[in-house]
């Protein structure tokens, strides 16, 4: 099948390699401009471009360059904007969406799955309409949510839609049967920074969940805190402070404590937990989180 497809990020490169390895003709690659990254500044490609160029496929920024493009379909996969009607208008376009739609329409349905405590969650192909995520669903796939981290969960969901997808083009029945969406719809609006801090008034399974995000920090003073990896533990003492206890490193919240086992302090390095509490010298009378 001659495809257009448009993607930006890691996540979209599975899909992609997937559709060319079995055959398919990809006429062309769309994905968002490049960034400029790191300390220098320099530009940057997308994974997609990158992955893209390497396959000797055409690649564009443009959604324009679409127009009179001869292409049975689009397939998107988080290409990061709005697809406007007078693109579909021409171009029938499947979306490879990381959840169980409805649930989790938006852009961060990976995120908001593990922040709710959702226990399942899955991948659907799906049509796209104007409006946001609400195109019938062609197929769709669950796994389960578990203790992996946004990386990890991103990663399978990714694998799990490439495949799905390839199974949809191929099989006309199910091209030719989409199935509206059914149930409780939720959005999962864009992560700002105040959905990765900690704090003590949350319970330590909440704390996981956000640390889980793997950009999870709180304060020690007046400097930023990330905190890498660590677990539940059931100690309890009062909320907002820090203790060692049994060569464990602990923040204590309202329901018990979370074991810090991988650490970054702001401006220094990642580190362990223990290697952190070591070094910095901490008064014992000031120590407190929040």
């Amino acid at each position: 099948m001659r495809l257009a497809f448009l993607g930006t990020p890691d996540a979209a490169v599975p899909t992609l390699e997937a559709l060319v390895g079995a055959g398919h003709d990809v006429a062309i690659v769309i994905t968002r401009p490049d960034r400029r990254r790191g300390r220098g500044g320099e530009l940057s490609p997308s994974p997609v471009k990158n992955a893209a160029l390497a396959l000797g496929l055409a690649v564009g920024h443009s959604l324009g360059l679409l127009e009179g493009l001869d292409c049975e379909r689009g397939v998107v996969v988080a290409y990061g904007a709005i697809i406007p009607t007078s693109v579909l208008d021409h171009l029938s376009m499947l979306n490879v969406h990381f959840s169980l739609l409805p649930r989790w329409r938006g852009a961060a349905p990976v995120e908001r799955a593990i922040l709710a405590g959702d226990e399942r969650t899955g991948v659907c192909v799906m049509s796209i309409e104007p409006t946001l995520d609400t195109g019938p669903v062609y197929a769709s796939v669950a796994t389960d949510v578990g203790e992996k981290t946004a990386t990890e969960l991103t990663g399978e969901l990714a694998t799990k839609g490439a495949a799905l997808l390839l199974d949809v083009l191929a099989s006309s029945d199910l091209l030719e049967q989409p199935v509206e969406q059914k149930g409780e719809a939720t959005y999962a609006k864009k992560l700002t920074s105040d959905d990765y801090r900690i704090t003590p008034d949350m319970s330590v399974h909440q704390i996981a969940r956000v640390v889980r995000l793997e950009r999870a920090y709180c304060f020690l003073g007046a400097r930023r805190f990330l905190v890498v990896r660590g677990r539940v533990s059931p100690v309890s003492a009062s909320p907002g402070t820090l203790s060692l206890r049994d060569g464990e490193v602990l923040l204590h919240a309202i329901d018990g404590s979370f074991v810090l086992d991988e650490v970054q302090i702001e401006g220094s390095r990642r580190m362990s937990a223990m290697a952190w509490w070591s070094g910095a010298r901490l008064d014992p009378s000031v120590l407190v989180w929040s």
